[in-house]
């Protein structure tokens, strides 16, 4: 890393704070209210004119971001939009084309983001960097183990690993395995992590898009002890409920262009998407969509005593010809075991069910499920329904690529054929399906992995967190191609992390609690508030004092 001296533009501050605060005392909700900088307040690192250039590319266009300490500083902006290259660079991770980073009075560049952590800026990604067979205190003091005369020293490094913990009030073993460990408790791994080094910058890269809602207060209430105790934070997100509850400061991002940068309070959500989107955006906020009329459509799916061991217990459902049948829940609710199980990849599950009123035999492998005309689109697109070495056009045809076969061989062509008009109805653009899967954006990734099973015309559609790490733009176009399929007759069945989607876009909605159906109220109409109420009520004790 280089440092050199800059001139000072105002008072240097005195005093930071240090991140190895006391931990958090009492019961009391830790405040969401923005916090007011000192006047002459100087920025602890500041982004000036940043540029990066890839080959046919200009993806940073001259950005400048100023970040203070206590301060928590949201980046928001499509895919593509230039918010995470942005942040490499501030973490050392990728190497600017032009411009230049301050941080405090010295003008530095780093070579490699251990430099940048060196100086205080921790990065932690959507995809968390944990060493599954290293113990949970391994991962946090990795590359800084404690040593004397060559020896670890275990005591010390379990004092720190307990005072990090009380810092960030979560309970840990320092002996599990980290790969054993949920991805919430990962995730608090990684940013312990950061605090044991001197943590001064804290970068998170969508840090709730893998967590159900227990988990997301929890780490809400970190990032606020973090900010209250000096910490800086830089946050990506595509929540904008999360957006405005955490941020001091939004700064929006379009086509690798600063379009805002303002108080929270000075933005509304109308005009936040509109900087987001540009000329798009009144266009992209849909109002909400009168309420089903299959309710006098064919069952097309009915479930009766559906069992996973320990994890779903008796639940029964119709979903109708043209329904979008939502499910709500915490994490652990068995949401998506019982999506699974619909398939045959829950082993143990049992059941009875109704296809078209017809009594069928309980699925038990996806392939038995897809003969009935029952799919699922996976939670995790990206190791459950893709192949991101193969190009889009295959990956759309993979459930039965040989009816593309011309004499035995698979034919390109005849392929590219197939996918044209399925991905074409879900707005994928025709030069896509060349691409391999990995190259495409979240939103297109997860197009494909609905048109492969349009393709292959399910009339039931379980679809588990349709849009999980993708921007405000494709969620909406998703949530479009939803309901698209609904008004054409397909049965849709939608899980969701997000409680709002589950309610703006299903007709009915499903309401699970620790493996069991507790409720069942009206998409659309009823308020979100009831639904979460109904979930903490049917919860423990414990769970319900998180909250």
């Amino acid at each position: 890393m280089v440092y050199s001296e800059i001139p000072s533009g105002g008072d240097k501050q005195q005093g930071r704070a240090v991140t190895n605060f006391p931990a958090h005392d009492g019961e009391a909700p830790v405040s969401a209210e923005p916090v007011k900088r000192r006047r002459g307040q100087a920025p602890v690192m500041r982004l000036i004119g940043i540029e990066k250039i890839y080959p046919g590319v200009n993806a940073l266009k001259g950005v400048d971001l100023d970040v203070y300490d206590s301060e928590v500083h949201a980046i928001v902006g499509e895919n593509g939009a230039g918010k995470s290259t942005l942040l490499k660079i501030a973490c050392g991770a990728l190497a600017l084309t032009a411009g230049k980073i301050e941080l405090e009075d010295l003008s530095v560049e780093f070579g490699h983001p251990s430099e940048a952590r060196a100086a205080g800026i921790v990065a932690v990604y959507q995809e968390l960097t944990i060493i599954p067979g290293l113990s949970a205190m391994a991962n946090v003091f990795l590359g800084r183990e404690k040593r004397r005369w060559g020896f670890l020293q275990r005591d010390a490094m379990l004092k720190d690993y307990h005072t990090l913990q009380e810092q960030l009030d979560v309970e840990i073993d320092p002996d599990q395995p980290a790969g054993l460990l949920s991805i919430s408790d990962q995730q608090s791994l990684e940013i312990m992590r950061g605090l044991a080094a001197d943590a001064k910058i804290l970068i998170l890269d969508e840090p709730t898009a893998s967590i159900g809602l227990h988990e997301r207060e929890a780490l809400y209430s970190t990032v606020q002890k973090l900010r209250s105790h000096g910490v800086a934070i830089l946050l990506i997100s595509h929540d904008l409920d999360e957006v405005f509850y955490l941020s001091d400061q939004i700064t929006v991002l379009r086509e690798g262009q600063k379009t805002g940068s303002q108080r929270r309070d000075d933005w509304t959500r109308e005009s936040l998407v509109s900087a987001m989107l540009g000329e798009r955006g009144s266009a992209k906020i849909p109002p909400k969509q009168p309420p089903s009329r299959a309710a006098n459509e064919e069952k097309l799916l009915e479930a009766t005593d559906v069992c996973v061991p320990e994890k779903v217990h008796s639940v029964n459902f119709t979903v109708r010809r043209g329904e979008i049948v939502g499910i709500a829940g915490l994490v652990g609710a068995g949401r998506t075991e019982l999506l699974r199980a619909m398939v045959g990849m829950e082993p143990g599950s049992s059941g009875k069910l109704r296809v078209r009123g017809k009594v069928v035999g309980w699925p038990t492998d996806p392939r038995m499920a897809r003969d009935l005309g029952i799919a699922l689109t996976p939670e995790d697109r990206k190791r459950q329904g893709l192949v991101l070495s193969l190009p889009s056009y295959a990956n759309v045809t993979l459930p039965n690529p040989w009816k593309s076969s011309q004499v035995g061989f698979l034919s390109p062509r005849s392929e590219m054929n197939r996918a044209r008009p399925v991905t074409e109805r879900l707005g994928l653009q025709k030069g896509a399906l060349k691409r391999d899967a990995r190259t495409l954006s979240g939103g297109n990734q997860q197009k494909l992995v609905l048109a492969k099973w349009l393709e292959m015309n399910m009339a039931v559609l379980l679809v588990d967190e349709p849009t999980r790490g993708v921007d405000i733009g494709a969620k909406v176009e998703l949530f479009g191609v939803l309901e698209g399929l609904a008004r054409r007759g397909v049965a849709v069945v939608m899980v969701s992390s997000e409680i709002e989607e589950v309610m703006d876009h299903s007709d009915r909605v499903l309401v699970m609690s620790r493996g069991r159906l507790i409720a069942e109220v009206e998409g659309r109409t009823t308020a979100k508030d009831d639904v979460i109420k109904m979930i903490f009520a049917a919860e423990p004790d414990s769970a319900r004092q998180r909250h």
